[in-house]
């Protein structure tokens, strides 16, 4: 099955208006951050710096209001000059750029006549091709180091199970559609939907085009396709029989273009992921743990020999998770992607584990929510250009870059032409200490434009999701729009948030919801004692982990004028027995099985408080959400009812977990939460009663 775990994480009109709640009704529209600014967004992602370090390629995403979809165009950018030109605009969206080991050429991923497509595009003459015929989509393409092949992943069918053959219809009869039959533990997933027998397979092609060569098979998925040599590819997957009852393990294997057999390099109990081959090809670094049974561990960074032997782990010592990964053109070094106290920092890592951090604030392609998330790449030069994503508070991501023989600087300015021109929020940054034993939360806060702590304003309080994942000073479109409309808008990190150290992250395992409702509070609480909003006009959302959390907060406390759950966990052993990633919530979540111990699951549901919420709460969810399905929502939502308790569903048609995944979606979002707030903000009462 095509199984892709993302643990972190993890409507076109509104069933509410959405009113300003800023003093002054009459107030110019035109310099606010409007629903229909977030179609004007644009935003940079997936930087391809050239291996001769002078032009860069990336991916400028723009909304498109007519089909209402994130699209992607691919432009260039001069180092040196700084020249920003188009290269291949207009047509079908385009993704993934990656750069020939010459530079001469790039390929891409799109699509032509609506089928999906891996295409060649030559500089010298300006022309693209498409590389095959294509039934599935093709991914993650990389370049041979000879530049003559490219592999890729791919979808493979399977045989799909079948215990009786159907009868012949009779010529122009409408019967009803066929069984489907289903004989794996994850039969659908978020985003996918029921899922095709089959798996996740390497391919190999010509760049003289042709019919692609499967290279690995088996039922077990394959990805991450990485070149050895000219001969040999490493491929990650978990090649055992039942693999999907142990969904996070990995291996390396090195895959023979020869006879194509399969040899595993690495072989412990955890998973082993992201291989980076040296520039001499005679090491691998990679990233990889020991599987202890967490909810949460930190991805821990090794190099071994080509033939997996000599394994060595690289800053041990150093408490933070290591993310994506490039070698340094002299191969003495490692750069690597960290998550580092709300930002992204690029830090480089030497072969003897001293580690030097190189780059800050990367991050900005989470458009909707305030996530740290960002890219870069590396050229092949002996002093090596590194572009990057830049995130700032105020910006989308922009394109920059940084080297010893450049410039440090953005290159790239998407968003001047729109929100130069409007009254954004300002953000500022808090650190505050748990009421539950003094940990420092750190927090930031968006002020709306004119603000002033006169103790007046409204709050609301934004979580996020994952729980094991982290937000930062970044732009962010629900945000700036809550600001827009008055709202003093603030995040946090509370404790299981990641980029604080494995004990941070791990300070909640086994034990979520829990105290970080404590850390949750104690920025309420500081927000009040500051004067920044007032006692009664609070506020609080969130959505996926952050929904969990509003639904916990709900049972646990009545400060709370309204609240909107987004996407919840409301049971946790309906979750376990239904979710796509059922198996992970059972073996590394919770560490029990629903049928022996339900209390280990009903204990940390926010189903189990439902007797304490007297707080009108609005229940959303998407109606193709597999990684907290629509069910845990309607149970929430159905309890409230029969309680008694002033709520209100809304189902997101189309929409899998990721609610704000098109534009119209992320506008229906934050101005459906701003009516159900606005019809139970006292202010606004007191209002409509004069």
């Amino acid at each position: 099955m095509d199984v892709r775990i993302a643990l972190g994480g993890l409507l076109a009109a509104g069933l509410f208006a959405a009113p300003a709640v800023a003093d002054g009704h009459g107030e110019d529209d035109s310099r606010k951050f409007t629903a229909e600014r977030v179609f004007d967004i644009e935003y940079a992602s997936d930087p391809q710096i050239s291996p001769d370090g002078e032009t860069i390629v990336y991916v400028r995403r723009s909304m498109d209001r007519l089909k209402d979809q994130d699209r992607g165009d691919l432009w260039t950018i001069d180092v040196d000059s700084g020249a920003h030109r188009p290269l291949i605009t207009g047509g079908a969206s385009a993704a993934a750029p990656r750069w020939s080991p010459d530079g001469s050429k790039l390929i891409y991923s799109t699509a032509t006549d609506g089928k999906p497509d891996l295409r060649l595009y030559y500089f010298d003459s300006d022309r693209s091709v498409s590389l095959g015929q294509f039934e599935y989509g093709p991914g993650n393409a990389a370049w041979s180091p000879d530049g003559t092949t490219i592999a890729f992943t791919m979808f493979t069918p399977g045989e799909t199970p079948s215990f009786a053959k159907p009868i012949a219809q009779p010529e122009g009869a409408e019967w009803s559609a066929p069984v489907r039959v289903f004989d794996d533990l994850q039969f659908r997933f978020d985003g996918a939907g029921y899922l095709k027998e089959g798996a996740t397979h390497i391919y190999t092609l010509p760049i003289d085009g042709g019919t692609p060569r499967q290279i690995t098979d088996g039922e077990a998925d394959f990805g991450s396709p990485t070149w050895l040599n000219n001969d040999t590819l490493l491929a990650v997957g978990n090649d055992v029989e039942d693999a999907e009852l142990d969904p996070i393990e990995s291996e390396i294997y090195a895959v023979s273009l020869g006879d194509l057999s399969r040899t595993a390099l690495t072989t412990r109990d955890g998973p082993d992921l992201s291989p980076a081959v040296s520039p001499d090809g005679a090491q691998i670094a990679y990233l990889g743990y020991d599987d202890l049974l967490k909810s949460y561990q930190q991805a821990d960074l090794y190099v071994m020999n080509a033939d997996g032997s000599d394994v060595t782990e690289l800053a041990a010592d150093f408490d933070r998770s290591f993310n994506a990964l490039a070698w340094h053109p002299n191969g003495r070094s490692l750069i690597a992607q960290i998550e580092n106290a709300g930002v992204i920092d690029l830090v480089s890592v030497s072969m003897t584990g001293e580690v030097e951090t190189l780059i800050t604030n990367l991050g900005g392609t989470s458009i909707g929510r305030p996530y740290a998330a960002g890219s870069f790449s590396v050229s092949d030069t002996r002093r090596p250009v590194i572009a990057y994503t830049a995130g700032s508070p105020d910006r989308p991501a922009e394109i920059a870059v940084s080297g010893r023989n450049v410039r440090d600087r953005v290159l790239t300015d998407l968003n001047s032409d729109v929100l130069a021109h409007l009254d954004m929020a300002t953000i500022e940054e808090i650190q505050v200490p748990s009421r539950h034993d003094g940990l420092e939360i750190e927090a930031w806060i968006a002020l709306p434009h004119g603000f002033e702590a006169d103790g007046s304003a409204p709050m609301i309080m934004e979580i996020h999701g994952g729980p094991f994942a982290m937000y930062g000073p970044y732009f962010a479109s629900e945000i700036q729009r809550f600001a827009a409309e008055g709202y003093v808008t603030v995040y946090v990190n509370p404790r299981g948030s990641t980029g604080y150290g494995a004990d941070f992250a791990m300070a909640i395992d086994k034990a979520y919801p829990g105290y970080d409702y404590e850390d949750l509070m104690s920025v309420v609480d500081a927000l009040i004692e500051r004067n920044y909003v007032s006692a009664d006009r609070l506020f609080v959302t969130g959505g996926s982990g952050g929904g969990i959390l509003t639904a916990w907060i709900v049972g646990k406390t009545d400060r709370f004028a309204a609240a909107a759950t987004v996407k919840p966990v409301i049971n946790w052993m309906t979750m376990a027995l239904s979710a796509d990633i059922a198996q992970f919530v059972r073996r590394h979540w919770i560490r029990e099985d629903p049928w022996e111990n339900p209390d280990a699951f009903l204990d940390l549901s926010p189903i189990m408080l439902i007797e304490n919420v007297v707080t009108p709460t609005l229940v959303m969810v998407g109606e193709e959400d597999w990684r907290t399905p629509t069910w845990e929502a309607e149970q929430f939502y159905t309890a409230l009812k029969l309680k008694g308790v002033d709520t209100a569903l809304i189902r997101v048609p189309g929409s899998p977990h990721y609610i704000a995944g098109r534009p119209s979606r992320l506008i229906a979002k934050t101005d459906n939460i701003m009516g159900w707030f606005a019809k139970y903000d006292p202010e606004k009462q007191d209002q409509s009663d004069d």
